[in-house]
């Protein structure tokens, strides 16, 4: 391979590599304000299904009855 030819691939490369890791430090130095949304979100849903299991449970509608329970 010619060296300019060598060298002009060699500094886009590090070019690409720069910017990916610049952009990598920037999106762990900032906020992670999803974080809590995820965690609101996994406690309705286990609130949800502690409801439902509760329902299922002391339910004596027939409607909340397995097939094989009836």
């Amino acid at each position: 391979m010619h060296p300019e030819t060598f060298r002009h691939l060699h500094n886009a490369r590090s070019n690409d590599l720069q910017r990916q890791a610049a952009a990598d430090r920037r999106a762990a130095a900032a906020p992670k304000a999803d974080l809590p949304r995820k965690d609101v979100r996994s406690q309705l849903g286990w609130a949800l299904v502690e409801l439902g299991l509760r329902l299922v449970r002391t339910s004596g509608d027939a409607r909340f009855r397995t097939a094989s329970a009836s």
